[in-house]
């Protein structure tokens, strides 16, 4: 298929017809592509950095309506089993998103359609590209019809959300954040590797690297966890 019958076949896949099919083209648009196509095209990195607060916002709002008992902590840990990258990975495979993203040469012949992390980033630009196009409620509405309807507190899968984890430890003393900084970024668009760094009152406690940011945000939050001496399971 070419670009255009990709786009028309997704578009029937989840439901939803674009207006601005421009939006939908970035969503799709891996960097490898953007970086080797000859026209001037964005990568969906920008749209997956805002899918990615649409969608804590629409699970946030719906978790928190439908689960009244339960405390800020648990609702937390839900929302992580949610929106964490094997979830959207899982969620991806129901309309077939690796097999609709454009990818440039070097990650589609080392399989790149099948990494978790780029299908599940562009599942994110793709919220983002929705809600652009459409508003909230279309955004809503098609991130909602992946959510489990029979989905439980107790029956979500445990996911290891680091970030959060440290995040609960520092804000014991309120006025406390961490923050996240991008030390280096290297490799191929097919095999990127990515180091983070974070810190606390602008010191260093922790640093991870991995093929993704979130990954590698992760695993600087997991060091700084062991380096406080809290045990992790």
């Amino acid at each position: 298929m070419n670009e255009k019958e990709i786009m028309e076949d997704l578009q029937q896949l989840i439901g939803y017809r674009f207006k601005n099919e421009d939006l939908l083209y970035e969503a799709l648009s891996h960097s490898s592509f953007a970086n080797e196509s000859r026209k001037t095209r964005r990568s969906n990195e920008r749209l997956e950095f805002l899918g990615d607060s649409v969608l804590s916002i629409v699970v946030s709002d719906h978790i928190f309506k439908h689960f009244t008992h339960i405390p800020e902590g648990e609702l937390t840990k839900l929302r992580a089993s949610l929106v964490c990258e094997s979830s959207l990975f899982e969620f991806s495979k129901k309309i077939k998103l690796g097999e609709h993203i454009f990818l440039g040469k070097g990650e589609e012949m080392t399989g790149g359609r099948e990494r978790p992390s780029i299908v599940s980033d562009a599942f994110e630009a793709l919220i983002a590209a929705i809600y652009l196009d459409g508003g909230m409620e279309a955004a809503r509405k098609y991130v909602l019809g992946f959510i489990p309807e029979d989905i439980t507190p107790a029956g979500a899968k445990t996911f290891h959300d680091f970030k959060t984890l440290l995040q609960e430890v520092i804000q014991r003393n309120p006025e406390e954040k961490a923050e996240y900084y991008l030390k280096s970024e290297s490799g191929p668009d097919h095999d990127k590797r990515f180091v983070i760094q974070v810190l606390l009152n602008g010191c260093v406690i922790g640093e991870g690297s991995g093929r993704s940011k979130k990954a590698a945000e992760q695993a600087a939050a997991c060091e700084a966890l062991r380096l406080m001496g809290i045990e992790l399971r």
